[in-house]
């Protein structure tokens, strides 16, 4: 399976280094093919860097590792993400991480469904610290859970896959609208790690009953 990343930052680094370290192939995508490059040489082993429609045209899965702002745009460069299974791991958030800009009628991965119609779109991935994706998944010695919400049942399984895969623990959570439910808990991760200083641990390893 082929994994392409679009986006350079430090959750695009991370999640190429977890995907490389469990075998699959990683290409991460940037209008700036150089700088995808240069974040690939250090992402891990087979992590190649392109630009967006060469890595995007024929990966299984995409990762849309950008901001939610950004969505429109870079959805637009991938040429509109037909039939792919998209992964948004996007959290619509104020510039100051201290709200969030929807989330009560619809969600960022809503959203993202309607600029990409004709993809699989799957919430996944979007309540990990980036610090966390770089110490190989694990908080505190055990591994993350992932929350996983999407429409199509094929294409949560396949997330579910990847995820389980990655040495993460899937969680899945119900259709795509369930994404204004796991969206808020990002941000309920940053105040309790950054603005109340208890670090990126803090991110969530649910438990359930036995």
């Amino acid at each position: 399976m082929t994994i392409a990343i679009i986006g350079t930052g430090n959750m695009a680094k991370g999640l190429a280094g977890v995907f490389s370290k469990a075998g699959y192939s990683v290409a991460l995508g940037s209008r700036d093919a150089s700088k995808a490059e240069e974040t690939a040489r250090s992402a891990g082993v087979n992590v190649t860097g392109t630009d967006i429609p060469s890595a995007v045209g024929s990966a299984d899965i995409v990762v849309l590792a950008i901001p939610f702002d950004a969505a429109g745009e870079t959805i637009a460069a991938a040429g509109g993400l037909d039939g792919k299974i998209v992964i948004d791991i996007t959290n619509p958030l104020t510039a100051d991480y201290a709200g969030l800009t929807i989330g009560h009628s619809t969600s960022a991965g809503e959203e993202i469904q309607k600029l990409a119609p004709r993809a699989k779109v799957v919430k996944a991935f979007n309540t990990i610290f980036a610090s966390v994706l770089q110490s190989g998944g694990n908080i505190g010695g055990r591994p993350a859970t992932v929350f996983i919400a999407g429409d199509d049942k094929d294409a949560t399984e396949a997330v579910e896959a990847l995820v389980a895969k990655s040495g993460f623990i899937p969680l899945q959570v119900g259709g795509l609208g369930v994404a204004r439910y796991i969206e808020p808990v990002a941000g309920l991760n940053i105040v309790l790690g950054y603005m109340r200083g208890l670090g990126t641990d803090i991110a969530p390893a649910w438990q359930t009953a036995a």
